[in-house]
């Protein structure tokens, strides 16, 4: 009998390229969304890729109740993903509230829910922002947390906090929390991919949106920070590989080769890339050339992080494959796609 994954936030970025290398490893995929930065549609795209469509629930995981009715229906279970939460930086800081409501209600409503319905395993998508600006690089899962510098950072810190005090306290929770440092590019296929509703906050979409010629330019946030070339340095992941880290970190949950009930790990390259390397690195990539121009820095941004992933290398037996530049191909290839359909 198949395993029964409950994937929260499974039509949006990350989680669609999760369901699919779920899928693809023989799992049950049930999908939990509300839709509110992703289209209903993205579960069929799932299917032409996989052979397999998955259920989609349309829900808010605020809404206790119907969260319950839900996890009843699909009942059995054996893990939660859970991706579903507001995610840009910049936004955070003007709408801190809807932030914290959002992301944490959710979170207590999921594992009080995992308690009713015995569901016994959580895989936590974090982040890198735990880190603040991070005085040691790169970045090992000991680092300490430094004071948030975004509502969104401290909704990941506090997220965190909320599963280790769950599982200490509910012996039946198992828990990894994956702290992401920042997934860029799309599924080869050109199927799925990130396509964020209005202005882009990330990047890689407003590279490609520009390049596209939906924006006129793009604008660099600073190039007077403490980095080689001044501007912001962060390690950017293929969403694929990092979907495929949560198939592993499931599998040991499932199979109970997590050493202790909550654990934590980087999953990054361990290269860092500053703003205007991933710029030269998409018009290398593509042979486009990008319209750009630099601005003022962004309230919320820090200076530079990377990862040390090696915790990740070691004990899950996961490292990343994909190449800056291919990252930037399958993300352009996806832009070109989805403008075709519109």
């Amino acid at each position: 009998m198949k395993k029964r994954i409950i994937v929260t936030g499974g039509t949006g970025y990350i989680g669609s390229h999760t369901a699919v290398e779920l899928i693809q490893e023989g799992y049950e995929v049930i999908l939990l969304d509300n839709l509110y930065n992703s289209e209903a549609e993205v579960a069929g795209r799932i299917g032409q890729i996989t052979g397999t469509t998955p259920v989609l629930e349309v829900i808010d995981l605020c809404d206790a109740s119907k969260l319950d009715a839900t996890l009843k229906k699909h009942s059995g279970a054996d893990a939660i993903i859970h991706f579903a939460a507001y995610k840009a930086v910049g936004e955070s800081v003007n709408k801190p509230l809807e932030y914290y409501r959002n992301n944490l209600v959710s979170l207590m409503n999921l594992l009080d829910s995992m308690r009713s319905f015995s569901i016994p395993h959580m895989v936590f998508s974090s982040s890198c922002t735990v880190y603040g600006q991070p005085a040691i690089l790169p970045v090992t899962e000991d680092a300490p947390v430094q004071p948030a510098v975004s509502p969104y950072g401290n909704t990941k810190q506090i997220g965190e906090e909320i599963i280790r005090d769950a599982v200490a306290a509910y012996e039946q929770i198992n828990a990894i929390s994956l702290r992401y440092f920042n997934p860029i590019g799309a599924h080869a296929s050109a199927l799925i991919g990130e396509l964020p509703r209005g202005v882009p906050e990330n990047l890689v979409p407003f590279i490609t949106q520009t390049a596209y010629g939906l924006r006129d330019e793009l604008k660099v946030f600073g190039v007077d920070y403490d980095t080689p070339d001044g501007s912001c340095i962060r390690d950017y992941l293929h969403v694929v590989d990092l979907a495929k880290a949560h198939v592993i970190a499931v599998e040991r949950l499932i199979s109970g080769k997590n050493k202790n009930p909550y654990e934590v790990f980087n999953l990054g390259t361990g290269k860092g890339v500053s703003v205007l390397e991933a710029i030269s690195a998409f018009e290398r990539a593509t042979g486009v050339s990008l319209r750009y121009s630099i601005t003022g820095r962004r309230p919320g941004d820090i200076e530079k992080i990377w990862a040390d992933p090696s915790l990740a290398n070691r004990e899950l037996g996961w490292k990343t494959l994909s190449t800056l530049e291919e990252c930037m191909r399958t993300a352009w290839a996806w832009e070109n796609e989805i403008r075709k359909k519109k």
